[in-house]
């Protein structure tokens, strides 16, 4: 779809955040901050313990907004949804504006890159001091040195660690573990027994191991930062379209008010270029009405009294007044941004591999250091030793492999596909691209670029006079008209006294005659020949400039490699029947849903997910966001709307359509990789605990080996960039 038209007088805010949630009666909607969120299982934990709070209807989390939505009745507080989820180790907070914007900014990512600072500094320092003792550094000198590294290790690692203690503390409360549990316990465990043996002039000690693995998790974890911070809400996006303030119109004058305040009969007034703030029916007045909000398509419509318009909707021409249907928090507009937060809510609970590797992962790293603490100290009696022998394997199986097995991999191939055009935003985006089974597109401005291009080529008089007649009109027929002439480098004819006339075109006069451009009915030319406008040069008949909306770049290439892949393409397009059969069939597309509105488009997608298919939607405008959040995969070219980009878990920053089935065979092969480095990762631990466990491994192996599974999977990675 075109960018729906933005007025410049246009002064939009958001809405308060209590009106994304239609309250049911007797019910009342509780919005909570999710601060400590950060993967589905937190989504799964979160929505159980909610519901398991009497009198609550429902509770839905938003990964991306790190909140949750709940419907409770009258007599459930806040404080009581807080408490039972700080209970089971959420730490959560009642949302207002302030909590919004703490949970909106990026302080999380400067946090974790100081953080990560911290450890690297901390890492090369003990590096150094641990190399003199790997050296042959003896008795007190090694103790010194081991002092030296304590002094530097414990700070850094209380201090870089404390987003793994913080997670794994609120688990362990709840009664839950995670992939921060064995984290933590290897951090904590590796510098006690460590300070322990530097007590008794031991020979080996973990510091340099303690504060490499708080380095390379704090990598891992920064990288899925970023990735998820990508993803900023649509929804908030859609709010930028909701016009705060209305010209109410009274019998003493006119008078603004809040959108809010307005009520159902009350009659306000909307300027040329405004966007209609609610629902209404127009009651006096005529326009050229862009309805991209709603439909995709950027050739307005021409509005009259009676004629139903929607909040978001722009009026192009003539002022109107308009009598309000609804209110505001039962607009149009509103029902959109509802529909997008349920879809971006239904996208945010899938499982990641990633995901599915820690829940297997912490139990047998947990039940191996176990095994090991308990197995040497009924065999030797001796507590230091068996200590030792616990915390080398909870250091040598510690995840920091597994935990960079997916990131890595993410990393690399994100980088490749920026490098050709394609901005991946999801952390989830590669794997769920090798699911998807099923295409469907948006056609005006995702399959074609969305501006009119005359196909006639009139002579160049004829043309001049038209492109005269088009400056006095915003139309975008008439800017295709002047577009046309600027490339023929043909000057616009002297047209004086230019009229525009609602919905029918421009009048003016050349050479002392009247000359007209504008629609068929308007100038007696009969039916409209498709697109088109017609030019009345006053001495001969209407003359039909006829119009087609070109291709995007690469779209009939990736319709036919997508159709090559087994992927069956579909085209949803609020536009008419005619037009879309036009497009398709150039395109090769079998498969048209017309007239379509967002409600429309939804359904058709919500309808081939719950048949079992994995929907790759592609769209561009507002009526696409809804379907684009619930899509199993989204993609936007980078000319969409900002809310259609927000939502979408791919953006083609230069626009070539062609880059879809590219970025569908690097997803293949990042995929592929993943797995390759969870089986390298699970190898190196089938062979590194047996070695453990029978107390071979020293500080030195410890370290090498576990930096070594962390290079080995990251070069694994690398591969992805040929």
């Amino acid at each position: 779809m075109e960018n729906a038209a933005v007025c410049p007088a246009c002064v939009a805010g958001p809405a308060p955040d209590q009106a994304t949630v239609e309250k049911a009666a007797g019910d009342q909607a509780i919005l909570l901050s999710l601060p400590g969120i950060h993967c589905a299982g937190c989504i799964a934990g979160v929505e159980r313990a909610l519901q398991g709070v009497p009198g609550v209807a429902s509770a839905r989390v938003n990964l991306s907004l790190k909140r949750a939505t709940v419907q409770a009745a009258v007599r459930v507080t806040p404080e009581t949804l807080v408490e039972v989820l700080e209970q089971s180790g959420y730490a959560a907070a009642e949302l207002d504006p302030q909590t919004i914007a703490a949970t909106t900014t990026d302080a999380g990512g400067r946090d974790l890159l100081l953080r990560i600072a911290v450890a690297g500094f901390a890492m090369m320092n003990v590096m150094l001091l641990s190399i003199a003792v790997w050296s042959g550094a003896d008795a007190a000198t090694r103790d010194m040195f081991h002092w030296i590294s304590a002094a530097i290790a414990i700070p850094a690692v209380m201090y870089s660690g404390r987003p793994f203690f913080q997670n794994a503390a609120q688990a362990l409360s709840a009664r839950r573990v995670n992939m921060d549990v064995p984290i933590s316990l290897a951090l904590l465990l590796a510098l006690g027994s460590s300070i322990y043996e530097t007590a008794l002039s031991g020979h080996h000690a973990y510091f340099d191991a303690a504060v490499s693995l708080a380095f390379f998790l704090l990598i891992g974890r920064y990288l899925d930062h970023r990735a998820r911070m990508a993803a900023r809400s649509a929804a908030d996006e859609l709010a930028a379209l909701e016009t705060p303030r209305a010209m109410l119109m009274r019998a003493g004058g006119e008078v603004t008010v809040p959108v809010g305040d307005l009520a159902v009969g009350d009659v306000i007034r909307v300027v040329p270029g405004a966007r209609i703030p609610v629902d209404g029916r127009i009651r006096a007045g005529a326009t050229d009405l862009d309805r991209a909000l709603l439909t995709g398509e950027s050739l307005p419509v021409t509005a009259g009294p009676g004629f139903d318009v929607h909040a978001g909707e722009v009026t192009l021409t003539g002022a109107l007044e308009v009598e309000v249907t609804k209110r505001a928090k039962d607009s149009t507009l509103q029902s959109l941004r509802e529909l997008v937060e349920v879809a971006e809510r239904a996208k945010s609970s899938y499982t990641s591999m990633a995901d599915v590797a820690a829940k297997q992962y912490v139990p047998f790293v947990s039940v191996m250091a176990l095994v090991a603490l308990v197995g040497w100290y009924l065999g030797t009696g001796d507590l230091r030793v068996s200590l030792n022998v616990g915390v080398a394997v909870l250091i040598i199986t510690c995840p920091c492999a597994m935990a960079l097995a997916i990131p890595t991999v993410s990393t690399v191939a994100t980088g490749r596909l920026f490098r050709r055009g394609v901005l991946v935003k999801s952390p989830t985006a590669l794997e769920r691209l090798t699911e998807v089974t099923r295409v469907m597109c948006d056609k005006t401005g995702t399959l074609t670029e969305g501006q009119p291009q005359m196909v006639n080529a009139p002579a160049a008089e004829v043309l001049a006079l038209a492109a005269g007649l088009a400056r006095g009109s915003g139309h975008p027929l008439a800017q295709a008209v002047l577009a046309e002439a600027e490339a023929r480098e043909i000057a616009p004819a002297p047209v004086t006294d230019l009229r525009e006339y609602p919905g029918q075109g421009v009048r003016g006069l050349f050479e002392g005659r009247t000359v007209r451009l504008g629609s068929a009915e308007w100038l007696g030319a009969g039916e409209a020949a498709g697109l088109a406008t017609y030019l009345d040069d006053g001495r001969t008949g209407p003359q039909a400039l006829t119009f087609k909306d070109r291709l995007r770049k690469g779209a009939a290439e990736a319709v036919a490699r997508l159709e090559d892949l087994g992927l069956p393409v579909e085209m949803l397009t609020g536009d008419v029947q005619a037009n879309a059969d036009a497009i398709a069939a150039e395109l090769g597309i079998t498969r048209v849903h017309a007239n379509l509105r967002p409600e429309g488009k939804t359904a058709l997608v919500e309808q081939a997910m719950a048949e079992g298919e994995k929907v790759l939607f592609l769209g561009d405008g507002l009526n696409d966001t809804a379907a684009l959040g619930l899509a199993h995969l989204s993609i936007s070219p980078a000319a969409a709307v900002d809310a259609s980009r927000a939502v979408s878990d791919v953006v083609l920053l230069n626009g070539d359509l062609a880059n879809v089935p590219y970025t569908l065979h690097v997803a293949g092969q990042a995929r592929g990789r993943m797995k390759e480095n969870l089986w390298l990762a699970t190898a190196y631990n089938l062979i590194a605990v047996p070695v453990a466990l029978a107390g071979f491994v020293t500080p030195l192996i410890a370290a090498l080996a576990m930096s070594g599974s962390s290079i080995v999977v990251s070069l694994n990675a690398l591969r992805i960039r040929r």
